[in-house]
């Protein structure tokens, strides 16, 4: 056997050596290093290596880190799964679990809207006051709803013959523990029920209402006249003849009103409004709708307010309009000033008055031919705008058209004043029709009828003027608020006015509000609803069946 070459055993001896020269694997905790450094080192060690010369380039492309492919790929090892990852599917609930959830649900939808009703109430107010009460009363409907409310027995037998039947003094004496503990089933609507409860204890009933919708307020008109509330009923009855309604409320109103009989109570100047056949009746008047309030921000609120209506500069004055308005809207209170730093009702109407006073003045002289102060008119008549504005959102605004429908003379001089200088004028009606027209203004019917009366014909002859001088001016939505101030007067006014609107509209075109609809509802009122044939109930055929045995 030849001999091995020269230098074989020198290297048997290294790679003998490096195979006990190699470290041992780094334990579990030491960091991993890439595959290219982990060899060099071996090879270093070894002494295959000069220790001076560089690391080898990296014979592999493994990173040190995993790359995005590798996560995809690796992604059980990274997030292994376990019994919470594991997203399960609840079973659907059984049928007869449902119900009870429904009920559930409705039951504190109630007691949310409850909630809501009670936290409306002024300060003060003792409506579902458990200190002071001494009846729990329970309302439940024939669906399974109820509410418990605490009330005050003088309160309920005062405003109720009702409740002054139920609650006598002979069973308050025979109950033994206060409160009283009082049930009232099988309501239709328990909201509503504990609505007509809270109005015992307003003292503006009519104020409040104008809060609600035609439909709430039928609502609380049928539980007045179950319990006699006779306060409820009138207002109630205010409210429906003074509001406008939708065409599709005729029907539900006067249904109601014939199944309640309350003719006595005024229904039929309700009831006027959609038959011609009624009897007229008396209107009860309004009440006065205001407070009072004292403190030294009256007085600079009232010169603020006399500043922006005296000022000269007309881009300054809209701008201080909006800061003033802003101020007053947020020291007012849903009790007309209780706190202080608030106008009054008065003295809002003192600057109404030097308004018209002025306006007056300037008409006088424009109709004599003076047209020195002619520009003045229109300043005027935008002031009494803007404090229109004003009255209609604090709720005080029925005075206000009462004067304004009272302004004949002004009228008469009307058409003695140059268009371009008087349209003004007619947009402190137009506000009116749109105040009426929405239910924001609720006055008797001889005050809507009179302003009709005194300023219809003027608004006419500026509508033209208006339409195209006044920018932003919503013509839609004071076409609707005169044709709802129209459609809230008894059926023959209506006529009247809406067929003279006929033929002026064919004369004038466009330079005349679209009043249409307003005509279209009045003529099925009038003719159509009325002419129609009765609906006839179904008839059920029953056929018998004899079987010979």
């Amino acid at each position: 056997m030849d001999p091995p070459p020269a230098g074989s055993s020198s290297s048997a001896a290294s790679a003998s050596a490096s195979a006990y020269a190699t470290p041992p694997p780094p334990p579990s905790y030491a960091p991993s290093y890439p595959s290219s450094y982990t060899k060099f080192n071996s090879a270093l060690n070894a002494g295959l290596l000069n220790p001076m010369s560089p690391p080898p380039l990296p014979l592999d492309k493994t990173r040190s880190s995993p790359t995005l492919f590798d996560m995809m790929a690796n992604e059980q090892d990274y997030h292994p799964r376990t019994a919470a990852g594991v997203h399960s599917i609840p079973a659907p609930p059984q049928p007869h679990q449902l119900q009870p959830a429904r009920s559930m649900d409705r039951q504190m939808l109630l007691q949310d809207r409850i909630a809501d009703l009670i936290g409306s109430c002024s300060p003060g107010n003792q409506f579902n006051d458990a200190d002071s009460s001494d009846v729990r009363l329970t309302l439940s409907s024939k669906d399974g709803l109820s509410v418990t409310l605490c009330v005050h027995r003088h309160i309920l037998v005062a405003h109720s013959r009702f409740f002054a039947a139920k609650l006598s003094d002979r069973w308050s004496k025979q109950q033994r523990t206060l409160p009283h503990i009082v049930e009232i089933s099988d309501c239709d609507d328990v909201e509503v029920y504990a609505e007509t409860l809270r109005l015992m204890y307003c003292k503006d009933l009519r104020r409040r209402l104008m809060r609600e919708d035609v439909n709430k307020v039928l609502g609380i008109l049928k539980v007045s006249a179950a319990i006699v509330f006779d306060a409820g009923v009138l207002s109630c009855l205010e409210f429906l003849e003074a509001a406008p309604w939708a065409e599709d409320d005729d029907e539900k109103v006067a249904a109601l009103l014939t199944q309640l009989h309350l003719e006595n109570s005024g229904a039929g100047e309700v009831l006027k409004r959609v038959s011609l056949e009624l009897a007229p009746s008396a209107v009860d008047e309004e009440a006065e709708v205001g407070g009072s309030c004292s403190g030294g921000g009256e007085e600079v609120l009232l010169r603020l307010l006399q500043v922006v209506l005296e000022g000269k500069d007309e881009k300054a004055r809209r701008e201080m309009k909006g800061l003033v308005s802003k101020m007053l809207r947020e020291n007012s209170t849903s009790r007309g000033g209780a706190i202080g730093g608030d106008l009054r009702k008065e003295s809002l109407y003192s600057a109404c008055n030097g308004c018209l006073s002025l306006l007056h003045e300037q008409f006088v002289r424009a109709a004599g031919g003076d047209q020195s102060e002619v520009s003045q008119i229109a300043r005027q008549a935008d002031n009494l705008h803007w404090m229109l504005d004003i009255l209609v959102e604090r709720q005080i605004a029925e005075e206000f058209l009462r004067t304004w429908a009272m302004q004949t003379e002004l009228a008469e001089m009307h058409r003695k004043v140059p268009a371009i200088h008087r349209y003004e004028v007619s947009r402190v009606t137009a506000r009116l029709f749109v105040g009426v027209g929405k239910g924001q203004i609720l006055v008797s019917k001889e005050a809507r009828c009179q302003l009709l009366s005194t300023w219809l014909e003027p608004f006419y002859e500026d509508f033209g003027w208006m339409r195209r001088a006044c920018k932003g001016l919503d013509r839609h939505l004071i076409e609707d608020g005169l044709a709802n101030t129209i459609l809230t007067l008894p059926l023959a006014t209506q006529q009247e006015i809406l067929l003279a609107w006929f033929n002026r509209f064919l004369n004038s075109g466009e330079d005349c509000p679209n009043i249409q609809r307003g005509f279209e509802v009045w003529w099925r009122r009038a003719f159509w609803k009325r002419n129609a044939e009765p609906e006839q109930p179904p008839r059920l055929r029953i056929t018998a069946i004899c079987e010979n045995s």
